[in-house]
């Protein structure tokens, strides 16, 4: 039953992009100054975001060039935020907002339009359904702390819940495997041929891992369930039961995106690429991080990747869809805030319940000040 007292409002937060050309250099800055990303103190960290956002611009340049001079990312946040919306309304009074971590509209933007609504309490939720310091915890953390001291000028009390994670949540699993099956099924009706499935994932400095942050445990935990799901899904067509085509689906977890001489973590897309066409092998490349096509998918995986596998002799190369507006994903995120509204504590959920879902030993998990251990 639907509380006339109370409303809601949800944010969803993603990276961003710039939205021209002349806005790539802004975006690199605040990408490099962000400590998150460079953990220098001020004001070095300053000064090497200067240098870096100067010496990658133009090359950042070329790469929205090819996608019509900017990153799509905005528009598809904002009608991923729509389409949420519209769920939610079945619920409540939800009203759903953006905020980008380091382009337009920023926490500080977003938090004057959420302060307009006046809700009784508010769900934070990350775009990132595997949970990093790079990402999840450095877009909550920001915020947060500009939201709580805006709600202190303003002598206001809204009820803040923060969704950490959601690497195995049902439909957003099931929004995966249908898409995969699609994108095959497509080309390959109701056969698998000699397919190997590459899921992957933006990488990180292997430092960040090491450091105790959960997020490739979090990407092999989304593989894993996303692939269970498919092969449920294909037994449903081919004349074979699912652990039988579970056991016989050959795929790899890689990672894409490397920036600088650090150590990333690995393997990388353009090595199990290679081995895949070696291998004699269809690739099958799924952005299994990315929950909206941007430059990552749209030039990374479309043009980089795929010219490559065909340079070597690639007899096909499959990309599946970022998960964008789909109708699973959206009910994932319904799922998810409908789970916290409900729930009387203020915490951190790691939208598949209350409880901590990593091992001890990502002591990352979630290494937030608002959220529980």
């Amino acid at each position: 039953m639907k509380n006339p007292n109370k409303k809601t409002a949800v944010i969803l937060f993603n990276l961003g992009g710039p939205n021209s050309l002349k806005a790539v250099k802004p975006f690199l800055f605040r990408l490099f100054n962000d400590k998150a990303i460079i953990g220098l103190p001020q004001p070095f960290r300053f000064f090497l975001a200067k240098f870096i956002s100067n010496m990658r611009n133009k090359k950042a340049q070329k790469i929205y060039a090819a996608i019509g001079g900017k990153s799509p990312i905005l528009e598809t946040t904002l009608a991923q935020a729509h389409s949420l919306e519209k769920e939610l309304s079945f619920l409540g009074d939800f009203k759903v907002f953006v905020a980008m971590r380091y382009a337009p509209p920023l926490a500080s933007e977003t938090i004057k339009e959420v302060m307009k609504y006046d809700p009784t309490n508010a769900i934070l939720l990350p775009l990132y359904p595997q949970f990093s310091t790079t990402t999840s915890e450095s877009s909550l953390t920001d915020f947060a702390t500009k939201f709580q001291h805006q709600q202190t000028l303003l002598g206001k009390n809204i009820d803040l819940k923060y969704i950490c994670c959601y690497p195995t949540q049902s439909d957003f699993i099931r929004s995966h495997a249908i898409l995969i099956k699609q994108t095959i099924f497509k080309i390959y009706e109701n056969k698998i041929p000699e397919f190997r499935f590459l899921f992957s994932a933006h990488g990180l400095p292997q430092k960040i891992i090491d450091a105790g942050d959960p997020y490739v445990f979090h990407v092999q935990q989304t593989t894993a369930k996303v692939l269970e799901n498919l092969a449920q899904i294909l037994s449903e067509s081919l004349n074979q039961t699912a652990p039988e085509i579970l056991a016989e689906i050959d795929h790899s977890v890689c990672f894409q995106s490397k920036v600088g001489p650090l150590q990333w973590t690995g393997p990388s897309l353009d090595f199990e690429l290679r081995r895949a066409i070696i291998d004699k092998k269809i690739p099958v490349i799924i952005p299994i991080s990315f929950v909206s096509d941007h430059s990552e998918t749209l030039v990374e995986l479309d043009i980089q990747y795929k010219e490559l596998a065909l340079s070597l002799g690639a007899e096909n190369y499959l990309r599946v869809p970022a998960l964008n507006t789909d109708g699973h994903f959206i009910k994932s995120l319904k799922e998810i805030c409908r789970e916290a509204s409900n729930s009387s504590n203020s915490a951190c959920f790691s939208g598949q319940g209350k409880d901590r879902i990593c091992p001890k030993n990502f002591t990352k998990c979630p290494n937030l000040n608002f959220c529980e251990a």
